[in-house]
């Protein structure tokens, strides 16, 4: 009796550990999708003071990478999707950067470690460089290049630049590339190479020819011109299908030819733009959330503000109390 009495006890019991354990498990696998950043950083040190990262974030919340930089080092970060903020100074000085942009920094009176904030659906693409080897690579175009001139290499340097067709062209080979792994580490210091010197280029368009896709300059001008027909309509923007009809190309080659350009689709392009014209429109103080909602094409308030919280973390009301907080 007292033995079949105990046999239920410990069924009962194992019962509700196991209920319990199970509890547990749903709720550290809850918490870990939740929590599920869907980001990460590629690093590859090229050699000895030239290094490579590629930070992503796939989540819809924004996420903060820090690395260590030295003094010695001069910093590339490429834009290559969405947008970020670079924190200095203990968080007293915010640097932004968009889509499409590029900031070089260099600092040789202390180190500058990185401290960035990514957005949603962002990346960035950085580049570290000692001082000396950078020189070294571009030592006999040094008077073309303003922080490697004799009285400004012991100064502290700021520059931002547009990506140029080019430029992302090179940018998308890097960050898709599918190298062997034993190739892979020449095969990036190549078109890092090629990067920074296209940084420095005088001509914008000096290695579209090196493209097997755009050596066509006639595509690349429809592209283009796909392009400004898009963000001047960006409110009412035409179809895919208008548009190629429009700059007389072919729908495939629309599409191909302008994620090559620009790294991006066509409609995912305009999205960022749509959304960094609300920014600008909310940040001027002059417009409600409606109206910017509305002069950014979207009829209905509620599919803005899911979009704008989409893009950078936070609804477009509280985009504007932080601005006046």
């Amino acid at each position: 009796m007292h033995t079949f009495t105990l046999g239920k006890v410990n069924n009962r019991f194992k019962d509700c550990m196991s209920s319990l354990y199970r509890l547990i498990l749903n709720n550290v696998f809850k918490m870990s999708d939740k929590n599920n950043d869907k980001s990460l950083t590629n690093k590859f040190e090229l050699s000895n003071g030239f290094y490579m990262y590629y930070f992503v974030n796939e989540s819809d919340f924004q996420k903060t990478n820090t690395k260590d930089v030295k003094r010695s080092l001069i910093q590339f970060h490429f834009c290559v999707k969405g947008g970020a903020d670079f924190i200095f100074n203990n968080g007293n000085y915010l640097l932004p950067i968009d889509q499409n942009k590029v900031i070089l920094l260099f600092n040789p009176e202390k180190d500058l470690p990185i401290n960035l904030k990514l957005n949603p659906k962002s990346s960035i693409l950085s580049i570290i460089i000692s001082i000396k080897k950078f020189h070294s690579l571009f030592s006999s175009d040094a008077e073309n290049i303003p922080f490697l001139s004799d009285e400004n290499t012991a100064k502290k340097y700021y520059e931002t630049m547009i990506i140029n067709p080019s430029m992302n062209f090179v940018i998308n080979q890097i960050t898709k590339a599918k190298v062997n792994n034993n190739m892979k580490s020449l095969y990036l210091t190549g078109k890092i190479y090629e990067l920074l010197s296209l940084c420095f280029s005088k001509s914008e368009d000096s290695s579209l020819e090196n493209c097997p896709f755009l050596a066509d300059e006639d595509n690349v001008r429809k592209i283009r011109n796909a392009k400004e027909i898009v963000l001047q309509n960006f409110s009412e923007p035409p179809s895919l299908t208008e548009l190629s009809n429009k700059v007389e190309i072919g729908l495939n080659k629309l599409k191909e030819g302008f994620k090559e350009l620009y790294g991006d689709t066509v409609y995912g392009y305009l999205l960022t733009h749509k959304m960094e014209e609300a920014r600008r429109m909310l940040d001027s103080g002059k417009y409600n959330v409606n109206e910017v909602g509305l002069k950014v094409g979207y009829s209905t308030a509620s599919h803005f503000i899911a979009a704008f919280k989409k893009k950078f973390g936070i609804t477009p009301k509280k985009y504007l109390l932080s601005l006046s907080s």
